[in-house]
């Protein structure tokens, strides 16, 4: 498990938050993987907003070209941290 500290627009962070979106598309260049943390920091363009989510990847989808996903790129299901997430898990 790894944990990944990662900028958000707001738009997107609000959709985190609320739980509508519970996925991220990503450049794959940090070799994500199902269990990692991603820590999402809201960014405005500019500057950090100072709100921050912690979710857990539950899926990762990469190497689907012939389903549309660019190469060099991964979908991820995240989901809403849970208390104990934070734990190595044997």
């Amino acid at each position: 498990m790894k944990k990944h500290e990662l900028k958000i627009l707001p738009q997107y962070f609000q959709a985190v938050w609320d739980g509508t979106k519970p996925f991220e598309l990503r450049k794959d260049d940090r070799d994500y993987q199902r269990g990692d943390i991603l820590v999402l920091r809201e960014w405005d363009g500019e500057k950090y907003t100072g709100s921050a989510i912690c979710v857990k990847v539950t899926y990762v989808l990469q190497n689907a070209e012939k389903y549309g996903l660019k190469d060099g790129y991964v979908i991820m299901g995240i989901r809403h941290l849970e208390v104990g997430d934070m734990r190595e898990e044997s």
